[in-house]
């Protein structure tokens, strides 16, 4: 079962989209409501709201909070992915041991920490999000197998070539268009999903977690 947490893959957006100083962090602690994630296509936006239809097929009004933020993502190289930089990777077990990568994001530095250690993910059945610092990044015949670090534990993830890798980017409401593809984590609400942070995709790079 997914942990009702907001992971921090679009904590401090603040700073990321406006240049200016990060969000304050949101701690797991902190989050009281059931968080869930919205993946699909803006269908419209106006003022408060944003109508996605979602990779399920339903069609659903997002609202957005007061000081919600946005952020975009843009294509990163798994040769990026250097000791001491810190990943969220949504990875699945492997057959014969260990976890194959899903996706991988490169958090920007200002972002080191956020949201730090592993948890159940809904990308795909039995998926996990691992947020933590790279140990060390050795690559092989079929990509790259990268030993991350967090709360004193290791875990060793395979990166295999054509893995989606990206890092976090600007965007604009103007970015917002019909057709662009969203990721969303949001607060369950009577009255539906209630978004602080919304990551869209543009240039042809579509948040892939």
């Amino acid at each position: 079962m997914i942990k009702t947490i907001l992971p921090a893959l679009l904590l401090g957006l603040t700073a990321i989209a406006s240049a200016a100083l990060p969000a304050a962090p949101v701690h797991a602690e902190d989050q009281k409501a059931e968080q869930i994630h919205v993946r699909g296509s803006i269908v419209t936006y106006s003022g408060s709201t944003l109508t996605v239809k979602t990779r399920e097929g339903e069609t659903i009004d997002v609202t957005l909070a007061g000081g919600w933020k946005l952020a975009s993502v843009a294509n990163a190289a798994v040769t990026d992915i250097k000791p001491g930089d810190f990943v969220g990777i949504a990875s699945l077990p492997s057959e014969g041991g260990g976890d194959g990568a899903l996706e991988v994001l490169i958090f920007p530095p200002a972002m080191k920490g956020a949201g730090e250690g592993s948890y159940g993910w809904d990308l795909k059945p039995n998926s996990s999000m691992t947020n933590a610092t790279v140990a060390d990044a050795v690559k092989g015949v079929d990509g790259r197998t990268v030993t991350v670090s967090y709360h004193g534990k290791e875990k060793k993830i395979a990166i295999p070539d054509g893995t989606p890798v990206v890092t976090i980017a600007p965007a604009t409401k103007d970015d917002l268009v019909p057709g662009a593809v969203v990721f969303i984590p949001a607060e369950k609400a009577a009255s539906g999903p209630l978004a602080h942070q919304v990551l869209v995709g543009k240039n042809g790079v579509v948040p892939p977690m």
